[in-house]
């Protein structure tokens, strides 16, 4: 994969979450936004809670990687760690947009056993959230993506090179806007 590549990826599925928000997401109620299919499953402002709590950590962290590197020098080829690859192919959506295997989410990161992440605008947020990102994305075409290492949010000794935590993240997003979809699609969805 070029660095190119994993940029023009990162990219296109931000702006494609924002455009899913905007179009899609934007016009609910806030009965909608708060209705659960199952008492223990989340809504869609629980999925956006979540979201914007992971990027809380890994926005300030890959700012502050970038802007503080000794790698400055880019390179156009990027390698995958074998464990990076394993990390972002686990959150990628199958082929046919389906969410391949369920990942528990660490209980700081999950509404349900941390209502307070719930609390505020959390549709607004995420929104800024995502052209925040688009920013990073930006910014990392001027380093070195393979040689900066990124600390996972669950182990700060695990750590990920940067262009492979920017494909976690990216398809960690991509991940939960299908299950924002697959919740507006339940039959029991509140007209």
């Amino acid at each position: 994969m070029t660095t190119t590549n994993l940029t023009q990826i990162a990219t296109g599925i931000t702006q494609a979450n924002i455009e899913l928000i905007n179009s899609s997401v934007k016009k609910l109620s806030n009965t909608q936004l708060n209705w659960k299919p199952t008492a223990n499953a989340w809504s869609i402002n629980d999925v956006l809670s979540h979201l914007n709590e992971y990027l809380n950590y890994y926005h300030p962290l890959f700012l502050r990687k970038i802007e503080n590197t000794r790698f400055t020098s880019t390179k156009e080829a990027f390698l995958s760690s074998p464990l990076g690859r394993a990390a972002w192919k686990s959150m990628k959506l199958g082929n046919a947009k389906n969410i391949k295997r369920k990942i528990k989410s660490p209980k700081d990161c999950n509404p349900i056993f941390t209502p307070s992440i719930s609390e505020g605008e959390q549709l607004n947020k995420f929104i800024d959230q995502q052209k925040n990102f688009l920013l990073i994305i930006e910014q990392s075409k001027t380093v070195n993506i393979r040689r900066i290492k990124i600390p996972i949010s669950r182990s700060k000794v695990v750590r990920l090179r940067l262009g492979d935590a920017l494909l976690y993240v990216v398809y960690h997003n991509e991940r939960h806007m299908q299950q924002i979809l697959n919740i507006q699609n339940n039959p029991n969805f509140p007209a």
